[in-house]
């Protein structure tokens, strides 16, 4: 028997929601995932009338749905914002640039600016090139770097007050789940911020609209609307510390549905006694970007791949900084231990 939508009930209902438990029409599920994205919005207060919103696109189907969604309530509750499409492109062959595609559609679809900027450009190399020189062991850990700083720099050439980012529940849920597992404090502190104005994770703030958005309901967004998505997963990142996190998350959601926001909310209630020692922000004495040490975490992993020593940036060698800044060249010993390092 055809079952009603729960908030109209005068059409049928086409799914239930996996966040509620409520069986919507199409209309009225639209409706609903916009509406709690705008309540996001607000309550978070993300943006201010008259900013440039840098949206990072991806060509996922989350960035995609982000999209949408912004220009929808944009236009709709009349926020002001000017939105522009900012890219990132990594260099890895027959995953992004088929991606890009996709976000270049979108521009066009949207009718929004885009800025495309390169690992190449921006370092000189492509994900392609490190990886045949690290491996896929830890090859997340320099793309994962070079990305978040490669989104600033783009930002910075497009002069943004602001960029979003696709990151939904399950991402911050993760995310909280790594961090603990990883013992990293000072990033578990602040990885379920809304926005990371005063985190001091960038020089422009991020904001996530998505940040209570739970990953099924994207997918079911961007299904019944037809939205033009690439939904190939990297080709590098099978091996990715955040596929355990996330494997886990699902066998947690699998026994209790509210395992999601349960793990978000206990990293926002989070408290740290008094006494403990957290990393004091700075600036990159090389690039100028923030970093809790003399070189940020980007120069010494570009200062590696120059050096033909990748494992300079992996694990702790903050002692290297001081000859990395000189130039000079590191003895055979401080060599010798860097090939030794086991990725």
């Amino acid at each position: 028997m055809p079952v009603q939508c729960s908030s109209c009930a005068l059409s049928r209902a086409v799914l239930k929601r996996p966040k509620t438990g409520h069986s919507l029409c199409k209309a009225c599920f639209f409706w609903a995932f916009e509406e709690e994205v705008h309540h996001t919005v607000v309550s978070g207060r993300l943006f201010s009338r008259g900013e440039t919103v840098g949206i990072g696109a991806s060509g996922g189907k989350d960035s995609t749905v982000l999209a949408h969604v912004m220009k929808v309530l944009n236009e709709r509750h009349d926020y002001g914002l000017k939105l522009l499409l900012l890219s990132v492109d990594e260099g890895i062959t027959g995953y992004r640039d088929d991606s890009l595609e996709t976000v270049r559609r979108n521009q066009q679809q949207y009718d929004l600016p885009l800025k495309i900027v390169s690992y190449q450009e921006l370092y000189g190399w492509t994900m392609d090139a490190i990886v045949k020189q690290v491996g896929l062991k830890n090859n997340c850990t320099f793309c994962g770097v070079f990305r978040r700083q490669a989104l600033d720099r783009g930002a910075v050439m497009l002069n943004v007050d602001k960029i979003c980012t696709g990151h939904n529940a399950d991402d911050v849920a993760e995310t909280v789940l790594m961090n603990v597992l990883r013992g990293d404090i000072a990033r578990l502190r602040r990885c379920t911020a809304i926005s990371t104005a005063s985190d001091g994770e960038g020089a422009i703030p991020r904001c996530k609209p998505l940040k209570y958005a739970y990953e099924k309901e994207i997918v079911l967004y961007a299904y019944f609307k037809k939205l033009d998505y690439f939904s190939t997963e990297c080709i590098y990142s099978p091996n990715a510390y955040r596929g355990h996190a996330r494997a886990f998350l699902k066998d947690l959601e699998a026994v209790r549905p509210s395992a999601i926001m349960d793990v978000i909310h206990s990293g926002e209630n989070l408290s740290v006694k008094e006494g403990v020692k957290m990393p004091v922000q700075g600036t990159c004495t090389r690039c100028g970007y923030i970093s809790s040490q003399a070189l940020c975490k980007s120069c010494v992993l570009l200062e590696g791949l120059n050096r033909g020593l990748p494992k300079l940036g992996i694990g702790k060698h903050h002692r290297l900084h001081g000859k990395i800044l000189a130039q000079q060249p590191l003895t055979q010993e401080e060599e010798k231990k860097l090939k030794a390092v086991d990725f």
